[in-house]
């Protein structure tokens, strides 16, 4: 059982290779799915370290590892540094559309990313299921957030809405040279800030920070923010 939410039993899985440390082996608790989730209960479970990939929800629980940090932006109080704000001038030639179902422009970014991005690496660029399988969710509304240069899409960010937040799931952005100095990635995230401000939203989550790992170090730069140890959350300012 989890503390505050009532019926909530949870399974664990086998040891498997971690996806993120090498030479790291890893579990996940997951919840029971035959839980009636909805976003209110996933906002209580993000609370307590949670992520989901698509209908399936999760948390690590590594007995020799605890280098998953949950980690959240308190956008009240975040004011872009000057990297930031330069990103978001290079991006001002961008248009923003918001939709809430995968269509053939995403699935072609979806593959440009994953053949530059990470060939070989078990994850199959025309595998639009699997794309589709991890990134929709039945019990919760989602968003694919699409940045256009013209009538070239350029990025897409998935976008879980909360109540109370925004989660960010995953972002593919286009891996042509001419695209690389935008920051896409870095943008992607700005704008969720940007939208969860403008209309009262406290939190954008951004899943686990994971020290030593390359991948996760652009968390770092949203400050402050909010790391969770297990047993709250603090705040890092500097």
């Amino acid at each position: 059982m989890l503390s505050g939410l009532q019926n909530v039993s949870l399974l664990i899985t086998q040891p498997h290779a971690c996806s993120y440390l090498e030479q790291r082996t890893a579990r996940n608790l997951v919840v029971d799915p035959r839980l009636r989730l909805d976003a209110a209960r996933y906002e209580q479970l993000l609370e307590q370290g949670f992520r989901r990939s698509g209908d399936a929800v999760y948390r690590p629980h590594c007995p020799q590892c605890q280098a998953c940090t949950p980690v959240r932006i308190p956008v009240r109080d975040f004011a872009p540094d000057r990297a930031q704000r330069r990103c978001m001038k290079r991006n001002r030639d961008l248009q923003l559309v918001r939709v809430s179902t995968i269509n053939s422009d995403i699935l072609a970014l979806y593959e440009r990313y994953l053949r530059a991005r990470h060939e070989g690496e078990g994850m199959e660029a025309d595998d639009h299921f699997g794309f589709e399988r991890f990134t929709a969710c039945s019990w919760m509304p989602v968003e694919y957030w699409q940045y256009f240069h013209d009538d070239r899409l350029v990025a897409c960010a998935v976008v879980d809405v909360l109540p109370h937040g925004y989660s960010a799931v995953y972002t593919v952005f286009d891996p042509a040279p001419d695209h690389a100095a935008r920051s896409l990635g870095t943008l992607a995230v700005l704008s969720q800030i940007s939208a969860a401000q403008s209309e009262g939203r406290d939190h954008v989550w951004l899943g686990y920070w994971i020290p030593g790992c390359s991948k996760m170090e652009y968390k770092k730069r949203f400050r402050p923010q909010e790391r969770s140890d297990g047993a709250g959350w603090s705040r890092i300012a500097e």
